[in-house]
């Protein structure tokens, strides 16, 4: 039988300081694996960590772990205070570092998730502003197209190109990516000149699944008509790299991003289709998890990508072919 816990002060009554060590030991507790494993890292004895957790568990008024000779594990009680003790002291943390003017030396690893083709150019000036500025935070720059599972990887934040649709994290809207629709000039022999949208559709298409398959919606610069454009795709990748590359080689017509495509446009690699009709750019957010407190290296790396995103997809754009609209494509 359960031996009930016997009245203790409450938390009122016991010291900030002594609260916060009572929190942290049992954290470290559960981390650990168990109370010689905590002690041996808080560098302390098994019996004054057993008697920590004993007057939290007293304060409290609730049993938080079940021990037994050869094992341990949280009761529902323990693993609530568990998920809020982490909160709690990460809020502590961040308190304390702000009293300590931390916020202008952030420090620590931040591990962020940006699209492999804008991670691998245009991201790249941005985070090294952000370094420069930062020199004490280590930054893990991953690369993946597909969406980022924040808690199983660790991921702090994710870059992402595309409409969010996840209910569960924070977007923050930084830019958009203008396109443009293009051919090799060797698809275009023996063809006619597409006039019209619906001109694309008897053409060969490269599709790029996470921004289109199947069709495309174009819509005029100066009257704001929306046409559709329905067509079977010839080949189909998720890389906007490969899709770049094989558009060149002449496999068929694509829309893709203009910071892209707009160098082989100007190069003559490329041809811009029906400038006047422009695909819908694409939105670029900052994405993370809701929480009651985020670190300040978070905070610095979205305040630089703020700062610095809609400069960098304008100064991308502005680079490409004479005559192609930099803000519409």
């Amino acid at each position: 039988m359960t031996k009930p816990l016997s009245p203790a002060p409450s938390f009122s009554a016991t010291g900030l300081t002594d609260r916060i060590e009572l929190i942290q030991t049992f954290v470290r507790i559960v981390e650990a694996g168990s109370l010689s494993a905590a002690a041996a890292q808080l560098a302390t004895t098994q019996p004054t960590v057993s008697r920590r957790l004993q007057a939290l568990e007293r304060s409290l008024g609730v049993r938080l772990l079940q021990r037994s000779t050869h094992a341990m594990k949280m009761t529902e009680d323990g693993e609530r205070c568990y998920e809020r003790a982490k909160e709690l002291l990460a809020g502590w943390d961040e308190f304390e570092s702000e009293l300590r003017g931390a916020r202008q030396h952030a420090e620590g690893t931040l591990r962020v998730v940006v699209p492999h083709a804008f991670g691998q150019k245009q991201l790249i000036a941005p985070l090294l502003q952000f370094m420069q500025r930062h020199p004490r935070i280590t930054v893990e720059w991953l690369l993946h197209d597909r969406a980022a599972d924040f808690i199983s990887q660790g991921i702090d934040c994710a870059i992402q190109v595309g409409e969010v649709n996840d209910p569960s994290v924070v977007a923050i809207h930084l830019a958009e990516v203008p396109r443009m629709t293009v051919a090799a000039p060797s698809v275009l022999q023996g063809r006619a000149l597409p006039r019209q949208p619906e001109d694309l559709a008897g053409f060969p298409w490269i599709a790029i699944p996470a921004f289109y398959r199947r069709e495309i919606t174009l819509t005029h610069a100066t009257s704001g008509e929306q046409r559709q454009v329905g067509f079977r795709p010839q080949l189909v990748t998720d890389s906007l790299y490969a899709l770049r590359n094989i558009v060149i080689e002449g496999m068929g017509v694509a829309v893709g991003s203009s910071w892209v495509l707009a160098e082989d446009v100007a190069a003559g690699r490329l041809v811009q289709l029906l400038p006047e009709w422009e695909p819908a750019p694409l939105p670029v957010s900052l994405m993370y998890p809701y929480a009651r407190f985020y670190p300040a290296r978070l905070r610095h790396f979205i305040d630089t990508m703020k700062e610095a995103m809609p400069a960098v997809v304008h100064q991308a754009v502005g680079r490409g072919a004479p005559g192609v609209d930099p803000g519409g494509i």
